[in-house]
Order: structure tokens, then C-alpha cells, then sequence
């Protein structure tokens, strides 16, 4: 089988990457929705939990990572959090099952006021999707981030933003760039515009 001209590939991949980005200017007012609530729960002491699985569980630390410490600005800290930590989700996992131990952290420390973002490429996790319907018990604001045709996490979310694209990788990447957005918005609501990181 012969292999495809590497150069040609990765015009290729580069070019679908930036005709998803693209199209994704339709999700602009979803992502300003988002982001008003991200920063009115900030605003009103609420906290932010963030989880996913694989590259979605490192897209989960990213956006907290971002909001913790900082995106541009030099500003105070804002309250959140990933429910990755290794010791609670292999004593959860190893006790009952890997599929409820998102959920069983939404359940022992989301509160009402707060904000969930949910990552699933497909939107079918089910691990994901069990801490999303805890998130909705608990009265959090829920929010995934997916792609494909938003799968079942869709009509459990608040908002659902669903990039258009079937490829996981062009997903990912797509989550990036709105992790990235929503970190700036929030920012710039909370703190004012800030100096761009060098």
C-alpha cells in the first residue's frame, strides 16, 4: 500500500482544520451565552468543574489551568476545577465502576449556581453522560462541548456546542480554540481586556 505524500497530508489535515474553524462562526453566539453565565457564576462565588476522558480529560485540566491562573491578564484566580484526580478516580473506579465516578464528584461537591462543562467529542461518554444528568439534579449549569451530531449529551446539556465535524481530531482541536474563547470572554467581562502573553 502506498503511503500519501506527507506534504500533501498535512496540507491536507491543515486545510480541513481551518474549514471547521470556519465554520464554526455559527457557534459565535452560543459561546458568548456560555461565557455571560461562566462569568456571572464567577461573579456570584460560584465555582466551575470541568472533565472528559482522554485528550477531553486534557482539554478539561486546559480550560481550568487557564481560568486558575491566567489567560492574558494578570487578575485573581478563578474557582475551578477538573475531576481527574488519579487517586479519587481509581479509588472510585476500583471500589464501584469507572462509568459513575464523574458523577459521583458532581454529586459530593457541585452547587447549585455552578457551572459544568462537559467534553465529549461524540457526546455519548457515559461516564460523561452520568455526571451531566448529576450536574442537572444538583441545579448546575451545563455545558458540553461535542461534536459529530452533539450525540446524547445534546438535549442533556443547557447548551450544547457542537462543532461541525465528524473527525475526532478536528474536534479536539476545534475545543482548543473554544476553550481559548471562553477564557478570553470571561476574562475580559470579569477584569477588563488584558496584555497578550509573551
Amino acid at each position: 500500500m502506498t503511503q500519501p505524500d506527507p506534504i500533501v497530508l498535512i496540507h491536507e489535515a491543515l486545510a480541513d482544520s481551518a474549514r471547521v474553524k470556519l465554520a464554526m462562526r455559527e457557534l459565535a453566539p452560543q459561546v458568548v451565552r456560555v461565557a455571560a453565565r461562566m462569568a456571572d457564576a464567577f461573579r456570584a462565588g460560584n465555582r466551575l468543574y470541568a472533565c472528559g476522558n482522554g485528550g477531553s480529560a486534557c482539554d478539561a485540566m486546559h480550560l481550568v489551568e487557564e481560568l486558575v491562573a491566567r489567560y492574558k491578564a494578570d487578575r485573581p484566580g478563578l474557582p475551578a476545577h477538573h475531576l481527574l484526580d488519579a487517586p479519587t478516580l481509581t479509588c472510585w473506579s476500583n471500589d464501584y465502576d469507572y462509568e459513575s465516578a464523574f458523577r459521583r464528584q458532581v454529586q459530593t461537591l457541585a452547587r447549585p449556581g455552578d457551572v459544568f462543562v462537559a467534553i465529549s467529542t461524540s457526546g455519548n461518554s457515559a461516564n460523561v453522560l452520568r455526571a451531566v444528568e448529576a450536574a442537572r439534579e444538583r441545579g448546575v449549569y451545563v455545558v458540553g462541548l461535542t461534536g459529530r451530531d452533539g450525540g446524547a449529551m445534546r438535549a442533556l446539556c443547557d447548551e450544547a456546542v457542537v462543532v461541525p465535524s465528524h473527525a475526532t481530531e478536528r474536534i479536539q482541536e476545534a475545543h482548543i480554540t473554544l476553550i481559548h474563547l471562553l477564557c478570553e470572554l470571561v476574562e475580559g467581562t470579569l477584569f477588563g481586556p488584558g496584555e497578550a502573553n509573551t
